[in-house]
């Protein structure tokens, strides 16, 4: 079957030793992933942001900080694998300057001077190979659909899966799955396990077979 790379939780950007940026990304929808690929057969690698979640057992777990971190570490699992499933949440911004102490109160506020990190899954989609797919995940508050759809144009991607903030942190999802061609494929909603399943039915559907269908294509 395939290898598939699964990124999945928050990333943290610090401010200082002890202060970070980062999101409310639980791992719960990342991890009902692995359980999915893996009950198809597929190999899993996970790049994972700091989670209180446990993956499955079988799944390769490589743990990572920080967005740049899992950048790379993603880069590198993914140049060895057929297909990546970004779920990940990655940290959008980071501050110019990180302080080596404590910023201690002053009384006057403290201000903030950020810059993007990189973007995870529009880098590795740009550089895939022909055999190689991406699917994405879009959680917005608000134009839900039309943004993913823009999103999964802008990223390059071959699928991408929209829902929206009220996933976070939360036992069930509802999602709308969506391919390149702007065709949905199903609305689903559940248990994440449930919604996870679905999405990997998909997968393989739409994007193992016409891959391993092109690899033996004379």
């Amino acid at each position: 079957m395939a290898h598939i790379v699964i990124t999945s939780g928050p990333t943290r950007q610090y401010l200082d030793p002890v202060r970070y940026l980062t999101n409310s990304s639980s791992g719960k929808m990342g991890s009902s992933l692995v359980d999915a690929a893996i009950a198809l057969g597929h190999q899993v690698t996970v790049i994972t942001g700091p989670v209180q979640v446990a993956y499955n057992a079988q799944a390769k777990v490589i743990e990572v900080i920080t967005t740049q971190q899992m950048l790379e570490a993603t880069e590198e699992a993914f140049s060895k694998a057929d297909g990546l499933i970004g779920a990940a949440a990655p940290c959008d911004y980071m501050p110019v300057q990180i302080a080596s102490h404590k910023l201690a109160k002053t009384g006057d506020g403290l201000q903030l001077s950020l810059v993007e990190t990189p973007d995870v899954v529009a880098t590795l989609a740009s550089s895939k190979k022909p055999h190689q797919w991406v699917v994405a995940f879009a959680l917005e508050t608000e134009d839900v659909r039309f943004r993913a759809i823009v999103k999964m144009s802008r990223k390059a991607c071959d699928m991408i899966v929209s829902n929206s903030a009220e996933a976070m942190n939360s036992e069930t999802n509802n999602v709308e799955i969506i391919m390149r061609t702007g065709e949905t494929l199903e609305h689903a909603s559940g248990s994440k396990s449930h919604v996870a399943e679905r999405i990997l039915y998909h997968i393989d559907e739409q994007l193992v077979r016409n891959s391993i269908v092109r690899n033996s294509t004379p």
